[in-house]
């Protein structure tokens, strides 16, 4: 994987980020990844997501409705790509990624977890609006970010980010499974509370942890994939793997009953 140090912004207005992260709840910032240094990310991403290697950890998020695209997953899933891919958590996205993390909650962030979000071509299937605290423990701090790198050009069309401002200074929204046993949720709201954050390839959004959002589903002829990563208190993050939570890392997807049981 490539190095790198912080040299990727030559004066990264940090200040105005954790302003408008906190205002907000979520963050567009451009050009995390340079159109070279995507590239390689794009390639680390088609060996993960097509390869035998990560089926324990690959499923499909959208399975809860009907395939629209039969040789496709209607939301592919691929959590933990740093399990299969050596350093990669040393590389410059993760890299990059924890210094953004640390600018919006502090210094004491550190990394969660990583996974893969695909939506194929034509497959036109939404992610219900829903908050990731939803999904997680109940910590006793609940500072969390999780950053959003547009491995393709996101579009309202294909399945862009949308957020709901100022929604992680409220109290976490009533959820339910979007469809019994399985493991999507949604939370109450209403759409026309949603703000699209169209962004290019190698730009990221980052949102809080209890940050209403959503994605529409990708009805174009172009992949829409996602390179994620999430950031939390590196004693909360200890705080997880004591209560044996762990994102799917060490059961999969299928075996932890987390993902298996369709459970928030």
């Amino acid at each position: 994987m490539s190095q790198d140090s912080s040299t990727w912004l030559q004066t990264p207005d940090f200040s105005e980020w954790k302003d408008k992260f906190d205002r907000d709840g979520y963050l567009v910032v451009k050009d995390i990844l340079s159109s070279e240094e995507i590239k390689e990310y794009q390639t680390i991403f088609e060996e993960l997501s097509t390869g035998n290697q990560t089926t324990t950890h690959r499923h499909d998020l959208g399975s809860h409705t009907t395939r629209k695209v039969k040789e496709h997953e209607n939301i592919s899933q691929t959590m933990w790509p740093s399990l299969f891919i050596p350093n990669l958590t040393q590389g410059i996205l993760h890299t990059r990624a924890l210094e953004v993390a640390r600018s919006v909650l502090g210094g004491d962030i550190g990394f969660d977890f990583d996974m893969l979000i695909s939506k194929a071509p034509h497959t036109d299937t939404e992610t219900p609006m829903h908050q990731d605290e939803s999904y997680w423990p109940d910590m006793p701090d609940k500072r969390a970010v999780t950053i959003w790198v547009a491995m393709d050009n996101a579009t309202v069309d294909n399945g862009c980010m949308w957020f709901i401002p100022g929604s992680h200074k409220l109290p976490l929204r009533p959820f339910k499974s979007a469809k019994e046993g399985h493991h999507v949720i949604i939370c109450d709201g209403n759409k026309d509370e949603l703000h699209a954050a169209p962004i290019t390839a190698g730009s990221c959004t980052l949102h809080h942890g209890r940050t209403v959002h959503y994605t529409r589903g990708n009805s174009t002829d172009f992949k829409r994939r996602a390179f994620i990563m999430n950031f939390r208190p590196a004693e909360m993050v200890q705080w997880e793997r004591d209560h044996d939570f762990d994102h799917g890392k060490s059961k999969g997807v299928q075996g932890d009953e987390h993902f298996a049981k369709g459970t928030p």
